[in-house]
Order: structure tokens, then C-alpha cells, then sequence
């Protein structure tokens, strides 16, 4: 092992929670009521829920404006279009807004409840809700109830693609130095129905903080409609990423020899996973399973370096895509909404001089 991959493991761990610019406070928090877990009352089947009641309603009294495609096929897309459209349809979504965007702030309140979420100043929603108009309005009109209830917290949606996120925030989980002198890096997003890999274009000249990171070229596999093993998986994964390092390569950027991953679960300290992996092929929660090794032994060096791999919760590493833009506060988290619920809270390192 050469000293810059011994240096780098001891500044930076998996899953762990002193990262360069922010301390992970929580993360991947799973709290229960009476009605099970609170997270799934904001999910996008939980959105689904809504509309479907309303359309049962309508039913009873006349004509569904939303014709007889089932709810469940309605795409982001689609349902921006019904908003812009039919004042009957639209009102549908409203309404689902309506609703989905109270579900949220209850969901805020007791996540803000929780000692590591005290004290937050704003909240980031990403995840797919974020990708849609409809996604946008309801961060819109839940920060507006929570304003109008006293309750201090601003939300706003992530900046990036909540795709491009899911990749971005992997430059922020190793020290600077370990970008200097690079272009790119390699960063992984894995995902309960695909894989997305992707090559970051780091832009430190215009912005060292990287507020100007973007993703150069990524690859993206769904991998639930061929139902894979967990090692089929795998090997997909690693040719995806393989592919597009020799595409970079061939363009001769600089790559650091660094791969950024954000996984679904509790990350333990070696890189495997304890809990929270149930929605990926196979058993990844297996003591004998370890995605970064497996990536490293595959992909033993990039620019002529050793390959070193971090791999972290896939909320976590989606809102670190917000650091340069969290300046302003301290305390803030992140909220992916999805297929499920994502959560991490961060708290900003002090400045030197503080």
C-alpha cells in the first residue's frame, strides 16, 4: 500500500462521520410510530396514495379527469403535465401536493425532535420527488407551512440533478489534497433498481470549493429488470466504471485515483454494510461482502496510482453536493424522497480562526 493510500485511510474512514468540510451528525435514521415506519408516509407510492383517493372520490360523483391510467404509471412527467394542464386534473395534483406537503413537515417535526437534529437551519430535499415540478412545489409549500406554524426552518431543493447529486457529492468525502492536481474523479451511485456510475468533472480552477462540479459523462444500469445476482451486479458495476475511466483516460484528463461511493444502509467502518441493504440483489450485508475491495481488486490502479475507494450512506453523499451552498448555516440535513425515505444531518466545521 503506498503512503498516500495509508495517509488517506486515516484521515477518512467508511461511512465515518469527521469528513473534510462537515461532521456527519446522523444518518439513515429509521423512526417507528403506532403506523409503522414514519419515513414511508413520504415515499412516492405514499404520493401515489394521495392521488388514488382523490381519484376514488371524484369516481363516486361523476368522471375521473385522470382518465383510466392507473396512478401508479404516471410518470413525473406526466403528472407535470396534468398540472399545467385541465383545471379538474390539475386540482387533483394540487390537492396530492396539498396533502404530501403536510405529510412532510409532520415527517420534519419528528426528525427535528431527535438529539442529532436539533437545531437545524434548513433542510435539502432531493431524491426523485426533486426532479419534477410537482416535486418542487411540494418543497415550496411544506417550507410555508412549516414558516407559518413558527417553525424556523428553510427548505429549498438541491441544486443539482438529484442524479447528478448522488455522484457530485463523492469529491467531498476525501481530503483536498487528495483532488490536487486532478481533473475527475470516479463516483458511484448504487441504487434499490440501478447502478450509476460516473466521471466528475472537478472545476477546482473556477471554484476550489467545488460549487462547480459536474458530472463529464456517466453510465446508468437497471439492473432490477434483469434481476442479477448480487456478484452479476457487481461485475456489471465494475465494467460501467472501467469503461468510463478508460474514456477518460483516452481524453487524458487527469483522474485521481479515487472511486466515491454512495450505498443505501448503515455503513460500518471496513466498508461493508450492517443494516438498511435489503432492496439490493443479493446479500450485501454479508460479513464476507465488501463493495470498495471488490472495486479496488478490479480496478487496481487509475493514472498509474493505487485505486483507493470511500463508500458512504447514499443520502449522506447526495447532500454533501450542498456543502458550498451551506455556508450561510451551521446545522442543516438533507432529505432524499424516493422509493424511500433518505436522511442525513450535517453540521459545518468551524472556521480556523473561530
Amino acid at each position: 500500500m503506498t503512503d498516500q493510500t495509508s495517509e488517506l485511510l486515516a484521515l477518512a474512514a467508511h461511512g465515518g462521520a469527521h469528513l473534510p468540510s462537515v461532521e456527519v451528525d446522523s444518518y439513515n435514521v429509521e423512526i417507528r410510530d403506532d403506523e409503522g415506519f414514519v419515513g414511508d408516509r413520504i415515499t412516492r407510492a405514499a404520493f401515489c396514495d394521495f392521488i388514488d383517493d382523490l381519484r376514488k372520490l371524484l369516481r363516486k360523483h361523476g368522471e375521473d379527469p385522470l382518465g383510466d391510467e392507473p396512478t401508479d404509471d404516471l410518470s413525473k412527467k406526466k403528472l407535470d403535465k396534468l398540472l399545467a394542464g385541465e383545471p379538474e386534473a390539475a386540482g387533483v395534483v394540487q390537492g396530492a401536493i396539498e396533502n404530501f406537503a403536510h405529510e412532510v413537515t409532520l415527517v420534519i417535526r419528528r426528525f427535528t425532535k431527535l438529539k442529532a437534529w436539533q437545531r437545524t437551519e434548513r433542510i435539502a430535499v432531493g431524491g426523485g420527488l426533486r426532479d419534477s415540478r410537482v416535486g418542487e412545489l411540494v418543497v415550496a409549500r411544506a417550507g410555508v407551512i412549516l414558516k407559518s406554524d413558527g417553525v424556523d426552518i428553510d427548505l429549498t431543493p438541491i441544486r443539482n440533478d438529484p442524479d447528478a447529486a448522488g455522484l457530485i457529492g463523492a469529491a467531498h468525502l476525501v481530503p483536498s489534497w487528495v483532488l490536487r492536481g486532478h481533473d475527475v474523479i470516479v463516483a458511484v451511485d448504487v441504487g434499490g433498481t440501478s447502478f450509476r456510475a460516473g466521471i466528475i468533472d472537478l472545476d477546482l480552477k473556477r471554484a476550489s470549493n467545488l460549487a462547480k462540479a459536474s458530472v463529464w459523462k456517466s453510465d446508468e444500469w437497471r439492473y432490477a429488470d434483469d434481476k442479477p445476482s448480487r456478484d452479476e451486479a457487481v461485475a456489471g458495476l465494475i465494467k460501467m466504471v472501467q469503461k468510463l475511466v478508460a474514456r477518460a483516460e483516452d481524453e487524458r484528463l487527469r483522474l485521481a485515483p479515487f472511486i466515491g461511493i454512495g450505498c443505501p444502509g448503515h455503513i460500518k467502518s471496513n466498508g461493508g454494510i450492517d443494516r438498511g441493504a435489503q432492496n439490493l440483489p443479493g446479500n450485501w450485508q454479508s460479513d464476507s461482502f465488501n463493495l470498495p475491495a471488490r472495486l479496488c481488486q478490479s480496478i487496481p490502479k487509475i493514472g498509474g496510482q493505487e485505486t483507493m475507494a470511500l463508500i458512504h450512506n447514499d443520502a449522506v453523499v447526495q447532500g454533501l453536493s450542498e456543502v458550498p451552498f451551506m455556508q450561510d448555516v451551521r446545522r442543516w440535513g438533507i432529505l432524499t424522497i424516493g422509493t424511500g425515505l433518505g436522511n442525513a444531518r450535517f453540521t459545518n466545521h468551524a472556521p480556523a480562526d473561530d
